[in-house]
């Protein structure tokens, strides 16, 4: 929690030089007991011990819930010996019989730390799943990397054939979608109509810029109601870093898949007791038909329950109106999925070490920026979390919408000089 040291510190500094730039106004910031050493220890020791002891039993239906947080906890924390790699292959090898949550489970922990190894066995999946559609879309997403044009061929006239029998199935509208244009280029229209003054005017805006590929950092930036974005004290327009990518690495249609494109409404800030996202203020989102149609559209004449994907439209620039990617927050929300908000880590950076996106941690689908906590105190070192709330503070407040655009499918973190050249 905040002491009042820090709040007096902080609004010392504000006084003097206006918005902080730097996390140096952090000193005593927000504090978090499983931050410690100790407590990390304890906690990632506890997770191993009850992976080694689940990877002994024997997998069956009495067993299967065991197993799957199991799974989880692997994908969590990146423990893979020997023990482990032998038994998921067995596992993989004898999947046919295990429930759709299993195969959830475990297509997750493959799609994100076994990706192509077991492609022929999940393709076999795939092609005889039909009754659950989310598994159909998760099977799709693990094996497509390694398909042939024949393979995309069978997989489109299978998803076809479903969506034909279910039009209104968003899961299946957004499969089809991802098989058809897998192997396309993003082509990503001029940032320079979202990024311009005319573009809702009065509202607060945050922008979060993407990769297609998630491993790779994102960047968010933050506009005022005015349509200014807003600037550090040297004149240079303020960034962040922000992670857009899952722990399964999933589609953003799918259940704790990567964080969707497209618009969430702003609802405020708050604070989590979470032990994954922490004390540092977060921001609160929502999606297409997670609330009401009337506060997502800000249109008091709407019917709360009616969602039109004609007012989603409607919030774009004209250039972005036939994007079909730019309309993944939409179907998301339709599909079922909520709760994704901006928010801080207390994830043990440790984890990741190998990863592309270290020293920022994956989430359930969320938008994540960095956080480092002080192992020897449990106090925040650096937040980046902090920084972009009190930026969206200083532009007006919470309330207003977050935009998530992928730009393109460079292999690099985006920085802001991807994105000057619109800001122009």
């Amino acid at each position: 929690m905040y002491n009042r040291y820090f709040y007096k510190l902080l609004a010392i500094i504000q006084c003097l030089i206006g918005f902080a730039a730097s996390t140096d106004a952090q000193i005593n910031g927000p504090y978090f007991k499983d931050a410690l050493q100790e407590k990390r220890s304890a906690f990632y020791n506890n997770i191993v011990r009850g992976i080694n002891k689940t990877f002994l039993l024997p997998l069956n239906y009495n067993t299967e819930d065991t197993w799957i947080n199991a799974i989880n906890n692997i994908n969590l924390v990146k423990y893979k010996p020997i023990l482990v790699n032998n038994r998921i292959d067995e596992v993989v090898k004898n999947i046919t019989p295990r429930s759709s949550a299993f195969k959830k489970a475990l297509l997750e922990l493959l799609n994100a730390e076994y990706p192509d190894k077991y492609a022929a066995v999940i393709k076999n999946v795939f092609e005889n799943t039909t009754d659950d559609v989310k598994l159909m879309a998760m099977t799709a997403t693990y094996i497509l990397p390694t398909s042939t044009a024949t393979d995309r061929k069978m997989m489109l006239m299978q998803t076809s054939s479903l969506l034909a029998k279910d039009a209104d199935n968003a899961i299946l509208h957004e499969l089809t979608d991802q098989i058809k244009n897998y192997n396309n280029k993003t082509n990503t229209p001029s940032l320079t109509t979202f990024f311009s003054k005319k573009y809702l005017p009065g509202q607060v805006l945050v922008f979060s810029i993407q990769r297609k590929n998630r491993n790779y950092l994102g960047l968010a930036l933050v506009r005022n109601a005015e349509g200014d974005f807003i600037k550090n004290i040297d004149g240079n327009f303020f960034t962040v870093g922000q992670l857009a990518r899952s722990a399964g690495n999933m589609p953003g249609y799918i259940t704790n898949g990567n964080t969707p494109q497209g618009l969430f409404r702003m609802d405020g800030f708050d604070t989590s007791k979470s032990f994954f996202i922490g004390p540092t203020t977060n921001v609160q989102l929502t999606m297409p038909f997670e609330f009401k149609a009337s506060h997502f559209y800000k249109d008091s004449s709407l019917i709360d329950t009616v969602w039109d994907i004609k007012n989603y439209r409607k919030l774009l620039p004209d250039n972005f109106k036939k994007f079909q990617p730019i309309y993944g927050s939409y179907y998301a929300g339709k599909a079922g999925r909520t709760e994704i908000i901006a928010h801080g880590t207390t994830l043990d950076t440790a984890f990741y070490t190998s990863k592309v996106y270290a020293p920022y941690t994956p989430t359930a689908g969320c938008l994540c920026t960095k956080e480092i906590w002080n192992k020897k105190t449990g106090v925040v070192e650096i937040s980046d979390q902090f920084l972009l709330a009190q930026a969206i503070k200083k532009a007006g407040g919470a309330n207003g919408y977050l935009i998530v655009i992928e730009i393109d499918d460079k292999k690099a973190s985006v920085t802001l000089s991807d994105v000057l050249q619109f800001l122009k």
